[in-house]
């Protein structure tokens, strides 16, 4: 399993640099994440973030771009807003999760 290193901490990575340590993520890095990304995380993008980690641990696997809008509640024009092109996979990097299946 590949290793990299964010922010000064070393954190293991998949072949597309998503984690695959749950324990390893903190809101730090989500910010450190994000910003590779070209991303300024807001309260409405942690809304998201939050639901992505929450709905990890309950159900086992990323939350579908679908999901997050129905039992996230929170819509899909604005998820396209907020993480502009490729929301789900750029949720779940930021969040620290699996790219959700699905995701090219």
């Amino acid at each position: 399993m590949p290793v990299t290193t964010i922010a000064g901490r070393t954190v293991h990575v998949d072949a597309e640099g998503f984690l695959t340590s749950y324990d390893e993520w903190d809101p730090d890095l989500a910010e450190q994440l994000a910003e590779q990304i070209g991303i300024g995380l807001t309260d409405a993008h942690w809304k998201a973030i939050t639901f992505l980690r929450e709905d990890y641990a309950a159900q086992g696997e990323t939350a579908t771009l679908r999901r997050v809008s129905t039992v996230g509640g929170i819509g899909t024009k604005d998820l396209f807003a907020l993480f502009p092109k490729k929301p789900a996979k750029k949720m779940a990097y930021i969040a620290g999760l699996p790219k959700p299946h699905g995701c090219v």
